[in-house]
């Protein structure tokens, strides 16, 4: 299997459902030798649910649309302001002689994400149980700050993905259980005093997800970047 870098796709701001079709119909048609991408997009407002959810906990979703998914987790938020990256990923590839399992998937997802946050000078930390990232420390110590939410394959492909809050409406947080939890804070970076580009932190963000995934003993090149970006003009 290749050791290539993941192709890094733009694709714009994309409603949700075509979105999750397309990750769904690729990885249906997606072979050992397809490369792995990285979709970077930004949703127009939208709440998902994983399988295992509690519908009850959307408390109010005013006229903002609740669609049911295939991928790990309770309740989140999609919206404008928010970086979201799906990781459509082989991870039988990432791993001579063996695979990358799904835990230290998750791990190294989180990883990119603390980095990107320190590199705007936010500490970021994982919580036991609770996928995502949370303010490390501060007045906010415990608000969440990204979310993640996979799906794995028997064969060991994956989609769905991880979302860093930037700069966002943080009001309809506050009409769920964010991933199932009463009263759970959510911020963004805004809120914590950073204002960066949306842009600049979906480009941090994969960067960063392409570094951590590299496959054991592949080091990515610091002076090479990836792929330009290839934007969508349709799902």
């Amino acid at each position: 299997m290749s050791a290539t870098s993941p192709l890094i796709r733009e694709l714009g701001q994309a409603d949700y459902e075509p979105t999750f079709a397309a990750m769904r119909a690729f990885t249906d048609a997606r072979t050992p030798e397809s490369r792995d991408e990285l979709w970077i997009v930004e949703h127009p407002p939208v709440f998902t649910l994983g399988l295992g959810a509690d519908r009850e906990h959307v408390l109010a979703p005013h006229d903002i649309p609740v669609i049911q998914t295939d991928r790990g987790g309770e309740v989140t938020f999609h919206g404008p302001g928010q970086v979201v990256i799906y990781l459509l990923m082989d991870l039988r590839r990432n791993k001579p002689g063996g695979k990358l399992y799904a835990r230290q998937f998750v791990e190294k997802i989180e990883q990119a994400v603390i980095d990107v946050l320190g590199a705007y000078n936010l500490g970021g930390e994982r919580v036991a149980g609770a996928p995502g990232i949370y303010i490390a420390d501060g007045p906010r110590k415990g608000a969440k700050i990204a979310a993640l939410g996979l799906k794995v394959r028997g064969n060991g492909c994956t989609y769905h993905g991880v979302s860093l809050n930037v700069a966002m409406d943080l009001a309809p947080f506050t009409w769920i259980n964010p991933c199932g939890y009463s009263g759970l804070v959510t911020v963004d970076m805004r809120t914590m005093g950073v204002e960066a580009p949306l842009h600049d932190v979906q480009r941090a963000l994969a960067q960063a997800l392409v570094d951590q995934l590299a496959p054991e003993g592949v080091q990515p090149d610091p002076n090479k970047p990836t792929d330009s970006p290839a934007r969508a003009t349709s799902l």
